[in-house]
């Protein structure tokens, strides 16, 4: 099931929460004890389960957005009194407090019901590097299931919990949905709050989401949003991120001149297939060059970026050297070479590339872009484990450090039936207008979710406009379709929904002295008359920056409409009117323009 099934299925009283996640942890602990599955690093006791039961009781679904909704993290996060391995048993320690991010999630219901197997220390997209077991590709076993969020892809994939969390510094949230036939999304950075999550390289880490649809994902990620109290409270190493829930009209989307697949036959034909199918949806496809994201991709890896994986875990290293995957200890032990200067020199490079990555994005609102070059199997890991995994890191390594968001969503399969995915990306803080746009695409394709090989309903496909909320506004003078401060709407997207008129209460007066030439509206006890207008709604986000736009004596009041209903809109301090000139009887500003310039 998706989250919103089940949560029908809690409203109309089929299931039972308690009833419901008793049996669904009993029958994952039977088939662990039968045949122990790599993907899980443990399961919640019964004394965790009843206690995140007892939370429940009192509630409704209506009070929580995840009532009862079952899910699973990657065991590199905490939560209170459970055991975090971080993929190296050596390393292993009982967790004091709870993840900000996880505890958000158990305060809107979800009930934690295991920690997932994951690539030792988050280092890997591969999902084999760990001692507790190669996690295996649900569609085929001899192919590797991605990492370093190996777990939380799979079981998501499998239908065994209804989301997971993942992390992504490098491609960790993206790469196993891309493989599992999931949703993978990875949030701007600075979204959410990593305290709590044991970090790879703390500066740009994210906490990732993986999901069936990207409805779920959205009902998700806007419960794990990072509040005023996380960014007073706790290390900060981005800014805040301004949201928006959808790109302006006409979507621009770009895709690269040339995608470079190695030695993979199918992909290119599949990427193909995916761009038509962009081409279908009526949007504006661009071709732009993306050498320079993926020069900046290649400092994570081959740059001083491996230092700050070092400089986590170097006493850990130095005291049990041992303890460690081989490849992993190769990796984050070269990390140990770099000097400061080399640090700063890559800095100066990723800022020269980001310059010319700007020029890219002036041409577009997303980019669409293969999740994988190749999809390695388990043997060829084994063979060249360094080279197939930097391999992996084609199309994800820059995400993070550009301070991006991205999206990994299911596309097509191969003529063997192993999935294949695309990711998009956008300009930090465009995460729910990627959601909305991934929505649109798996309404497009219908293909089957996970591994589960049902095909939902199109209503649990799409995202509930409540995400995106909204504020009905009315403009009457320069904001109008056509006036000059009409580009601050369009810049917010805001959507036009009508022409229409006052109530018969008002005035409208020609300010004194402004420019551009405004308006002033004006409410009367009695008299009066009908002033044209238009309504538009602005996403919640933008009516902030919106307000700040405003200048006095105009502001923003309440304004009663022709129909008797009632919206904000622009109106008029009485000391406006001073030295106005009274235009009532043009019946609304462009009629007044109109007749007299």
């Amino acid at each position: 099931m998706t989250i919103l099934q089940l949560l029908e299925q809690y409203r109309s009283g089929s299931l039972i929460p308690q009833k419901y996640l008793v049996e669904l942890l009993s029958r994952l602990r039977r088939d662990q004890e039968s045949a122990p599955d790599p993907a899980w690093i443990c399961l919640a006791s019964n004394q965790q389960l009843i206690e995140q039961l007892i939370r429940l009781e009192g509630k409704r679904v209506d009070d929580l957005p995840l009532y009862g909704i079952p899910f699973a993290i990657k065991d590199n996060i905490d939560v209170a009194g459970w055991i975090t391995t971080v993929g190296c048993p050596d390393f292993a320690y009982e967790a004091k407090t709870t993840a900000t991010s996880v505890q958000k999630l158990l305060d809107a219901g979800a009930v934690l019901i295991g920690k997932t197997n994951l690539d030792q220390f988050a280092t890997g997209l591969v999902g084999t590097r760990s001692p507790y077991g190669i996690v295996p590709n649900p569609f085929d076993p001899k192919f590797v299931s991605g990492g370093s969020s190996s777990g939380s892809g799979s079981v998501v994939s499998r239908g065994l919990v209804l989301f997971s969390l993942g992390t992504d510094t490098a491609g960790s949230g993206r790469i196993p949905a891309a493989f599992t036939n999931t949703v993978g999304t990875k949030p701007t950075p600075g979204y959410m709050s990593t305290e709590g999550v044991y970090p790879a390289c703390k500066t740009i880490d994210c906490i990732s989401i993986f999901t069936l649809t990207a409805s779920d994902a959205a009902i998700v990620l806007d419960v794990m949003k990072a509040t005023t109290y996380d960014r007073t409270h706790e290390p900060q190493y981005h800014p805040e991120p301004k949201l928006t829930h959808q790109f302006p009209r006409p979507i621009r989307v770009g895709i690269p001149k040339a995608a470079d697949f190695l030695d993979n036959s199918e992909y290119p034909k599949l990427f193909a297939n995916a761009l038509n199918k962009s081409k279908g949806m009526g949007y504006q496809i661009v071709e732009v060059d993306i050498t320079p994201f993926v020069k900046a991709g290649k400092l994570l890896y081959e740059g001083p970026w491996v230092a700050e994986r070092y400089a986590v875990i170097e006493d850990f290293l130095k005291k049990n050297p041992n303890s460690m995957d081989p490849s992993v200890k190769q990796i984050i032990e070269s990390g140990a070479n770099y000097t400061a200067a080399q640090g700063f020199r890559a800095t100066y490079q990723l800022k020269e590339l980001e310059t010319l990555c700007q020029q890219v994005w002036a041409q577009c609102d997303l980019i669409v872009v293969p999740s994988a070059p190749r999809h390695p199997t388990i043997q060829e890991l084994s063979e060249e484990p360094i080279l197939r995994n930097s391999e992996l890191g084609m199309y994800t390594n820059y995400v993070n450090l550009m301070r991006l968001a991205a999206v990994a969503v299911p596309t097509d399969f191969t003529a063997s039936g192993i999935p294949f995915g695309i990711t998009l990306i956008g300009q930090g803080g465009s995460d729910f207008a990627l959601l909305d746009f991934a929505s649109q695409w798996q309404q497009l394709t219908q293909l089957p979710l996970g591994k589960l090989k049902i095909k939902p309903a199109e209503q649990y496909l799409r995202i509930s406009k409540s995400k995106s909320s909204s504020t009905r506004l009315a403009v009457v003078g320069a904001h109008l379709k056509g006036m000059p401060l009409h580009s601050q709407l369009a810049e917010r997207n805001a959507r036009f929904i009508k022409s229409c008129k006052t109530a018969k209460h008002y005035q409208l007066f020609a300010l004194a002295n402004t420019t551009p030439p405004k308006p002033g509206l004006v409410r009367l006890k009695e008299g009066g008359d009908q002033i044209e207008l238009e309504l538009y709604d602005v996403p919640q986000e933008m009516i902030g920056s919106f307000l700040n736009l405003i200048p006095a004596p105009l502001g923003l009041g309440t304004i009663e409409l022709d129909d008797g209903s009632w919206v904000k809109g622009f109106i008029c301090e009485p000391v406006g009117i001073v030295g106005a000139t009274n235009i009532t009887h043009y019946g609304g500003w462009k009629n007044y323009l109109k007749e007299t310039v």
